[in-house]
């Protein structure tokens, strides 16, 4: 079966065209991008996520990991890639330039003799965030310049970047005078970014950081909605000359800011992370992130820029699919950020390729049978040991739809029970055992979606990998799209 799914992945990419970057490449029209976590339960097969990433016109790619998995069915694709070295090895490369040497011999050397174009290696992501606490701060810009070093020592150098994608948050206005040109690097980590952002420009690499305008709205109940889209329904912002009508903007150019006081006035910017949630808070849904999206493609389409630095940018949309198994922590709409849903399913019309089109291409899957896991409401002692069997569920399982403000927030008591038994059910891929719960529940083939509130079917999983394609001779490969046809 594995050599089968290999096969199908070979035939697939082989049948694939060289993806035309979104926009155009760049020429003349903002690269857009899109960021792929796998951060799921139930895994799409990469080739199958690759094939849709074509027929959208999406040729730039920014990973969290090199997993082979995914990286390999980039192949060939002329996709370009941006691999990442997680925050949880960043002390082991900064403490031993042999172990970053390693790690780009084995991940880039490999994967671009692979046919994988990679373009930038990301150092850790956003390693500064205060709810780290300080922990990344003494190694990432050690792990940056071993990086570096270890590229350039392999010949590298040149065509591909170590960079550190960024939160905006290492960047602001005093509260005073919230304005771009006010912004500088926080005051603690200032001379560290000043280090930071020189040695990545003397290396030509450029500046990545991660902008968000939901999470403005997010975490300042007197931010102003309309600021945060770009339909000009906001009262501006002006600054030095400048008018700013949308969040994004001014947070942009608070970057520029800061970079031309810490004496790199030119550098290049990436925004590596740019998007909005459609679930799990009271402004994540799927209205405003089609009009977040709507404005925000149009802008890069007529390649408008901002009022700092007008014309071409390089932006990933953040995210490809939702991602159930991601931290909470930051809030319930952190496992909503897909374009795509959990089944690879377009949430609203968008146009990716830049052709006006207006016609995502989904991903196509297959689902497990049509069965639902609910609440047994004839059950004896039904209620004795319900608060622990929930509990329980949305421990193991996603109930992030159940919050305040949430799509499934308006369903019964009987429904939030439901509900918490089927994503538990589904989570395990429908295990009988896992809609018993003590007789509290019972599976049913009535479908119990209700009202806006899906009760999902889980899709079957393509976690059970294949060997990497990159690791397998051409000899073998052909050998397996033979025994694919004959079977």
């Amino acid at each position: 079966m594995a050599a089968a799914a290999a096969a199908a992945c070979v035939v697939a990419l082989l049948l694939l065209p060289l993806a035309a970057s979104a926009y155009g490449d760049g020429l003349g029209r903002a690269a857009v991008g899109v960021n792929w976590g796998t951060m799921t339960s139930h895994p799409i097969l990469p080739c199958e996520v690759v094939r849709m990433l074509a027929a959208n016109g999406v040729a730039r790619v920014k990973m969290f990991d090199a997993d082979p998995w995914t990286a390999g069915a980039l192949a060939h694709t002329g996709i370009r890639v941006m691999l990442a070295v997680p925050n949880d090895q960043l002390a082991r490369l900064a403490g031993d330039p042999r172990r970053a040497y390693r790690w780009a011999e084995q991940n880039v050397s490999a994967y671009l003799e692979a046919g994988v174009d990679v373009r930038y290696v990301a150092v850790g992501n956003e390693p500064f965030l205060k709810s780290y606490s300080g922990s990344l701060i003494n190694v990432t810009f050690p792990a940056l310049k071993n990086m570096q070093r270890a590229l350039d020592k392999l010949g590298l150098g040149d065509h591909v970047k170590a960079v550190v994608p960024l939160n905006a948050d290492v960047y602001n206005s005093p509260e005073n005078k919230p304005v771009p040109s006010a912004g500088c690097f926080r005051k603690d980590i200032n001379a560290l970014m000043v280090d930071i952002v020189n040695f990545l420009n003397m290396n030509n690499a450029p500046f990545v950081v991660n902008i968000y305008p939901f999470l403005s709205l997010y975490q300042n109940p007197n931010f102003p909605l309309n600021f945060s889209f770009f339909d000009g329904g906001s009262k501006p912002v002006y600054d030095k000359g400048m008018v700013y009508t949308n969040v994004f903007d001014a947070n942009f150019d608070t970057l520029v800011w800061s970079l031309r006081k810490a004496g790199v006035p030119d550098m290049k910017i990436i925004v590596g992370e740019v998007g909005w949630p459609t679930d799990g808070d009271k402004h994540a849904n799927v209205r405003y992130a089609q009009k977040f999206y709507d404005g925000f493609l149009k802008k890069m389409v007529r390649n408008i820029g901002t009022p700092l630095r007008p014309g071409w940018m390089e932006v990933y949309l953040f995210a490809l699919i939702d991602e159930n198994q991601k931290s909470v922590l930051p809030g319930r709409f952190e496992r909503h950020w897909g374009l795509l849903t959990y089944d690879g399913k377009p949430k609203f019309s968008m146009d990716l390729s830049g052709d006006g089109l207006d016609n995502l291409v989904g991903v196509e899957v297959e689902y497990l049978p049509a069965q639902w896991c609910v609440f047994n409401k004839d059950a004896k002692d039904k209620y004795k040991d319900l608060p622990a069997a929930v509990n329980y569920a949305c421990s193991n399982a996603d109930c992030t739809p159940l919050g305040y403000g949430s799509s499934c927030n308006n369903l019964s008591h009987d429904g939030n029970i439901s509900y918490a038994f089927n994503i538990y059910f589904q989570t395990m891929d429908q295990d009988v055992r896992a809609c018993s719960f003590e007789g509290l529940a019972k599976i049913t083939t009535i479908n119990a979606s209700q009202g806006g509130c899906l009760f999902p079917v889980q899709i079957l999983s393509a976690s059970e990998r294949v060997v990497p394609l990159r690791f397998l001779p051409t000899s073998f490969l052909i050998l397996l799209m033979v025994v694919s046809i004959l079977t």
